[in-house]
């Protein structure tokens, strides 16, 4: 599990390509500092584990099904990326629960300076839009960020001049592919209001006459 809290940029040292997979290495100080094999690290929001590493430096794989969810595969050498280690159990919980399981990409289509802010405009599908609200959480290359409007075809996001100085973000240019991971609250919520939520009696009504 992720806050969505970036620790660090990090910059892909190599890329080694199989027919539908790859191996990642990646350039990195902060998160290396306690790093042991087999751990989780987000790289661009997407949960990775740690098979090889050096003081400066770790490796994972990137399997097949990571390649056809995510921007990973258009990584190359000297591209920047967010990293974050997994939550430990008694740190601060800044962003919200991120489980570095990607739901899709969308595609930056504007970028614009709003005094002290910068937003973004994102432009996604139907299946990843429909988890999507206003005030609401998404993580954005494994990024935290609130949603500040949505429409049918996007939404948009206005960013605090840290954030993006501390991220990806500061590079991100009209056009670019961003990975995306939705709330995880709201695809359970549907889950659980589907047939099987009717047949065991949670319904709508039931759920607001309890105050949900």
């Amino acid at each position: 599990m992720f806050t969505g809290i970036i620790e660090e940029i990090g910059s892909i040292h190599a890329v080694l390509r199989g027919a539908h997979s790859e191996v990642l290495m990646i350039d990195a100080k902060k998160v290396l500092e306690d790093v042991k094999l087999g751990d989780s690290i987000a790289v661009n929001g997407v949960c990775l584990t740690v098979t090889n590493f050096t003081p400066s430096s770790f490796t994972a794989d990137v399997m097949h099904e990571t390649m056809n969810r995510s921007s990973l595969g258009s990584l190359r050498s000297g591209s920047s990326v967010n990293l974050e280690r997994a939550m430990s159990a008694g740190g601060r919980f800044g962003g919200h629960i991120v489980s570095g399981h990607i739901d899709g990409i969308g595609t930056i289509t504007k970028i614009r300076r709003d005094d002290n802010a910068i937003w973004y405009e994102i432009r996604s599908t139907k299946d990843i839009l429909r988890y999507i609200i206003e005030k609401g959480s998404i993580a954005i290359d494994g990024i935290s960020l609130t949603v500040a409007k949505v429409s049918d075809v996007g939404f948009s996001v206005s960013v605090i001049p840290h954030t993006a100085q501390q991220t990806t973000l500061s590079h991100r240019r009209m056009g670019d592919v961003v990975n995306l991971e939705n709330d995880c609250i709201g695809k359970y919520v549907e889950k659980l209001m589907g047939a099987d939520a009717h047949q065991n009696g949670i319904t709508k009504d039931y759920l607001m006459k309890f105050g949900y």
